[in-house]
């Protein structure tokens, strides 16, 4: 009866998502966002993006991305165990059975992606971020290769003036989180300093998570045409890992931990977890030689030192990241015209010296296998961009070489050798129009690329897979947006069709390790959906200041095409770990003395686990809450306290299942019904 109340009540609202800030209830402003070049209002955009800002950020849970970023359409974030990610744009799970692949993701001008494919979000903290922008689709003709989307995350950076903000959470199963950001302006120097603590005991048995995350940003305005930014982040998380568990054992007690079978220990017994410290080093000069001509050229470097006990092996990884990101830019504007044209190039070598070794009872045994793998990605770029009267024309393109390198120490000895993709042109044009100034439309043609990830050449079964291929495929989308004048509405619609050809896809051998291969391709058809609805505006009297209401609609028909494994034609087959629907809406209240109150549900469809379509994870609807007051002070220094509670149905389901799992251990528990709780002061 509860479960059927509030599915019912959240089913009712068209649906809104919210800041809990007074200001941010205020009439929706024209939102401005930057996807490649430059900033351009979101009704001009000729693609589709996705935005969350600090205000939509600051109304979830502070501990992780994933609520935050399964409020927009296309997009579905999972968290296995607390600190364990994947990240999927429009269904490219099958490539991430851990971490984040086929994604491309930048940092501010800097890619956090390394030349392997490999993504570690997890290192970011959530404060990290000030806001997110995805771009969903293929984006390789500016972004070089991936065929799922790009993620740009803007850090948290100075504002108008210094000032502090430190903020305490505390939460169910022992989770603590702190969190402080300093700022400094000084003339012409900017320089901000994020901190953060994060812990927790976790919901199941083996999955506690710690995380020491600092971060800075400092930009120096050293001349009228010139400037200097450097952002510099260094992480240590640890976390443990529980592992798979059948149906049987996630019915029986979901709270546990992957136990021992046959001869093969437990995860506890192995001590299975992930110790990862990574140290990132970017630097970028921003030159306006002239009122037409820029020139940005960005310099990063990351180191991570990766071990992983594993149910099988114990891995120790040393990764090392090399690489620049330069363009340069001549615009010019007149009365009837507006163009821009932009030409750089990006390069990346990321060397990895790779380890495995028997695990006994989480420490290194006798060595498996050793191995150097060098991996290097190259591409160049042109974009044009027109303006003109309502129209917006956007043509680029990307000439992508991707090339690794690798050598054996153990358990045979094998001489440096390397393995060259042929070059790929990766081209995208893309057009908008303004019907008038609340309504535009707009159509995307691009083609995606995707070269093999280095876990993927060299997946846990240790051997270096040399006939892997790259996948590609063309996407075309069209979509329409509005946005009343008044702020009282904006709508966006979009419709896709992407044909991947050459799918890289996960296979188990016999020993339960992974390999890769490609298999067949898929047809993946989509529409997605959002409206905001701002139902009262922001007023000084009444028991109800301010409303606004949301809803984000992903329906997804993707299936696999000319699919064979081991003799089993799984073609028009749904594409594995990928749901039919996902509708999330919340609400957003504004009352009397800075109360706030903010309601989210999310519906996600039943998900196929195997590429037979035989096992699903059922469908669940989750809710979450939160409550607060801002109106408060210590001294001067105003003061927010706020309480929260996730799941509040109580719902069972698998918050990231492990797809096409051996042994049939697709199963990873979410926590049940949660509480936590917090407080933020500003100092200036």
């Amino acid at each position: 009866m509860t479960k059927t109340f509030f599915c019912a009540f959240c089913c009712m609202i068209p649906f809104l998502t919210f800041s809990q800030q007074l200001d941010t209830t205020k009439k929706l402003r024209e939102v401005q966002i930057r996807p490649y070049f430059s900033t351009q209002p979101m009704l001009r955009a000729t693609g589709a993006v996705g935005l969350l800002d600090s205000s939509t950020l600051n109304t979830q849970p502070a501990t992780s991305f994933v609520a935050a970023m399964n409020t927009i359409p296309g997009l579905r974030m999972e968290e296995r165990s607390p600190g364990s990610y994947r990240l999927s744009i429009r269904g490219s799970l099958l490539r991430s059975p851990f971490g984040v692949r086929n994604v491309k993701i930048y940092f501010d001008d800097f890619p956090l992606t390394d030349a392997g494919g490999n993504s570690y979000l997890n290192a970011l903290d959530v404060a990290a971020a000030s806001n997110l922008q995805i771009l969903k689709g293929p984006q390789s003709s500016i972004f070089g290769a991936n065929s799922g989307g790009v993620v740009l995350i803007s850090p948290q950076q100075s504002a108008d003036s210094s000032s502090a903000d430190l903020k305490l959470q505390a939460g169910a199963y022992g989770t603590f989180r702190q969190q402080l950001s300093l700022q400094q302006i000084y003339r012409n120097y900017q320089f901000n300093i994020t901190q953060a603590y994060q812990r927790s005991d976790g919901y199941r048995d083996h999955s506690a998570m710690n995380r020491k995350y600092i971060q800075t940003l400092q930009k120096w305005d050293y001349a009228s045409n010139s400037s200097l930014k450097a952002l510099l982040f260094y992480s240590d998380i640890h976390y443990q890992t529980p592992g798979g568990l059948t149906a049987a054992q996630y019915l029986n007690n979901p709270r546990a931990s992957r136990p021992a079978a046959g001869n093969i220990k437990s995860a506890i017994e192995q001590q299975a977890g992930i110790y990862s410290k990574t140290g990132y080093a970017g630097i970028t000069h921003d030159w306006r030689i002239s009122e037409r001509v820029k020139h940005l050229v960005s310099v990063f470097s990351t180191y991570t030192d990766f071990k992983n006990p594993f149910i099988l092996n114990y891995e120790k990884r040393k990764e090392l990241s090399l690489g620049l990101r330069s363009y340069l830019q001549y615009e010019q504007r007149t009365a009837d015209l507006n163009w821009a044209t932009q030409i750089g190039l990006e390069t990346m070598q990321t060397r990895s010296d790779i380890d495995n070794y028997d695990n006994n009872l989480g420490r290194p045994a006798a060595v498996q296998a050793s191995d150097r793998l060098k991996t290097r990605t190259n591409f160049a770029f042109i974009n044009v961009s027109a303006d003109w009267n309502q129209w917006l024309l956007e043509l680029s393109g990307s000439l992508n070489l991707n090339r690794y390198i690798y050598e054996s120490i153990a358990p045979q000895a094998i001489a440096e050798r390397s393995n060259t993709f042929d070059p790929q042109f990766m081209p995208r044009l893309a057009l908008s129009y303004m019907f008038n100034p609340a309504f535009s439309a707009r159509a995307t043609a691009s083609r995606g690329y995707s070269a093999p990830a280095a876990a993927e050449v060299r997946a846990s079964d240790n051997i270096i897979n040399t006939t892997l291929q790259p996948e590609y495929g063309w996407n075309y989308e069209t979509g329409l947006r509005f946005q009343d004048p008044s702020g009282r509405i904006s709508a966006d619609l979009n419709a896709f069709y992407f044909h991947l050809k050459d799918a890289i896809v996960r296979r188990l051998n016999e020993n339960d390790s992974e390999f890769f291969v490609n298999a067949g391709g898929t047809k993946q058809w989509g529409l997605e959906s959002s409206v905001s609805l701002s139902l009262l505006q922001p007023k000084h009297s009444g028991w109800l200041r301010a409303l606004k209401l949301n809803t984000a609609i992903t329906l997804s028909r993707f299936k696999f095409e000319d699919y064979t494994d081991r003799g089993n034609n799984f073609s028009g087959n749904d594409l594995t770990g990928v749901p039919k629907q996902m509708i999330v809406t919340s609400g957003d209240a504004q009352l009397p003395a800075g109360f706030y109150f903010f309601l989210q549900h999310n519906y996600t469809s039943s998900i196929p686990l195997n590429d037979a379509n035989t096992v699903y994870a059922r469908r669940y609807h989750l809710v979450q809450a939160k409550v607060g007051m801002t109106s408060m002070r210590i001294g001067r220094f105003p003061m927010e306290i706020f309480m929260g509670a996730d799941n509040l149905l109580d719902e069972k389901y698998s918050l990231g299942n492990d797809l096409n799992a051996a042994g049939n251990r697709y199963f990873n528990a979410a926590a049940g019904r949660n509480f936590y709780g917090g407080l933020s002061i500003h100092f200036q």
